[in-house]
């Protein structure tokens, strides 16, 4: 199907820009500033690399355990860092969720449903593998709250940014590219989630 490979692509580019954009921003900022950044950045890679499309690069059998492990400590590094930040509850949230569509993609790979290894292609067999109806859900419902809220809290930043203020120093330090992209891998996880 060319039009689910075709989306997967583009979330893939996305998630990976978005990644690289947060790479650029642990440079700057306090350090819960560069902390926030890194998480995000490991998030944004994740994402990248479990939207590529199955027709393409078929992951391996056990490629979905090592995608739960490597979020599921991301998800107790973010839960030891929330004790600092309440942003850190955001990256326990996001990793979790990531360890809970790869414990399902891995599911539906051994119960026969093989062959669609992403979550972005739309195979019907995905859709049959879409995991707990009430997790699902409410993580698409925090997403598209998270999205909502983050849209909102853009608009003010970047008007600001533009009204004639003391422009930022770089790229990593302006505040509106930094909701942007945390808003940009909102919209990617809650696509992902629907999609499982």
């Amino acid at each position: 199907m060319h039009g689910p490979a075709t989306s997967g692509w583009l979330l893939m580019a996305l998630c990976a820009v978005t990644g690289s954009y947060c790479l650029l921003r642990t440079r700057t900022g306090s350090a819960e500033e560069r902390r926030a950044a890194r998480a995000e950045a490991l998030m944004g890679f994740g994402m990248a690399a479990m939207a590529i499309p199955a027709a393409a690069v078929a992951p391996p059998a056990w490629g979905w355990g090592v995608y739960a492990v490597f979020f599921g400590i991301a998800a107790l590094r973010a839960l030891w860092f929330s004790r600092l930040s309440g942003h850190h509850l955001h990256h326990l949230v996001g990793s979790s969720a990531m360890v809970y569509m790869a414990v399902v993609m891995a599911r539906a790979g051994a119960g026969g449903h093989g062959g669609h290894g992403s979550h972005a292609t739309g195979s019907p067999g995905m859709a049959g593998a879409g995991g707990i109806p009430l997790l699902t859900g409410l993580l698409l419902l925090y997403y598209a709250v998270y999205v909502l809220r983050s849209g909102v809290r853009l608009v003010p930043v970047a008007a600001a940014a533009t009204g004639g203020g003391p422009a930022p120093g770089s790229w990593g330090a302006r505040p509106e590219l930094a909701l942007a992209c945390r808003l940009t891998m909102g919209i990617a996880m809650f696509a992902m989630l629907l999609t499982l």
